[in-house]
């Protein structure tokens, strides 16, 4: 089934909407983005999705053409025009079309396309089996607190992963786990501690990480924001994996290194059912 997608404005059969060659998000990756899952029909955790999308256009400058009730009511319609009971929606702002030119163009008006995706995430079949990590070197930019569309090399990350037989990497460095391709990196110590890397500039601030933190202070789980090793990882209870679309899916091998028994692991588990519960409880 052909899908429609939104574009400046105008709602589209797929086929139909077309871009610029001339647009800086083609150009230049000059362009942030956001997803947000669907179940049910409703939107998961969408606050903080729309609360980081504004933080990344401020620190590039950009203008939302939305304001913030049109936006969800796009995100709205986008849904009920697919039938999307269960999937995510993609959004894209670009700084817009100007002629090629490292300075930023002030009068550039921003091009915002949002599509969807029909893909199951509250019954994901990896979250019943864990997933596998191949470790590589994190060689992006500097400011991955910024949600751009410049994942060229997670990308290629990915791809080394697959070709080692695993189902994703985590990016490493000088010895330490910033996070995964497309996901946020957690381990659980043997005393059952929660141990997560602490914002910064180094990483994204993952709205799905901030949901699980929350989660397991509730729950009672002890909590450290702290960078950790590969070593450490290995040699960890649990391991696991939080994004929107992912939720809290556990990793039960880090190379060739099986994670405990190599099986899904409780506490990630009982954090993935929390989630589930209560976003969908919230769920707009």
């Amino acid at each position: 089934m052909t899908r429609t997608v939104y574009l400046n404005g105008e709602w589209l059969p797929e086929a139909e909407a077309k871009v610029s060659i001339f647009d800086r998000g083609f150009l230049f990756a000059d362009a942030i983005y956001e997803v947000t899952a669907v179940i049910g029909g409703k939107l998961i955790d969408y606050a903080g999705h729309s609360a980081r999308l504004q933080r990344s256009l401020s620190e590039l400058g950009l203008t939302n053409p939305l304001s913030a009730d049109d936006l969800l009511a796009v995100h709205r319609e986008i849904v009920r025009l697919n039938n999307i009971d269960e999937g995510l929606i993609y959004l894209q702002i670009s700084r817009g079309v100007a002629d090629r030119d490292f300075a930023f163009p002030v009068d550039a008006k921003p091009t915002i396309t949002l599509f969807t995706q029909a893909k199951p995430v509250l019954n994901n079949p990896r979250s019943a089996t864990g997933i596998s990590i191949a470790t590589v070197p994190d060689r992006r930019w500097e400011r991955r607190d910024i949600k751009t569309v410049q994942l060229l090399y997670p990308s290629m990350a990915k791809m080394e992963a697959l070709s080692r037989g695993a189902d994703d990497a985590w990016l490493v460095d000088d010895g330490y786990v910033t996070e995964g391709s497309a996901a946020n990196a957690h381990i659980i110590k043997k005393d059952g501690t929660l141990v997560t890397r602490e914002l910064s500039t180094a990483l994204l601030h993952g709205i799905t990480r901030a949901s699980i933190l929350d989660l397991a202070v509730e729950a009672g789980i002890p909590v450290e924001e702290r960078a950790f090793t590969v070593e450490e990882a290995k040699e960890a209870a649990e391991a696991f994996v939080t994004s929107a679309t992912n939720f809290a899916t556990s990793v039960i091998k880090i190379d060739e290194t099986t994670i405990a028994d190599g099986k899904p692991g409780p506490i990630a588990a009982k954090l993935r059912d929390l989630y589930i519960e209560s976003r969908l409880a919230s769920a707009i």
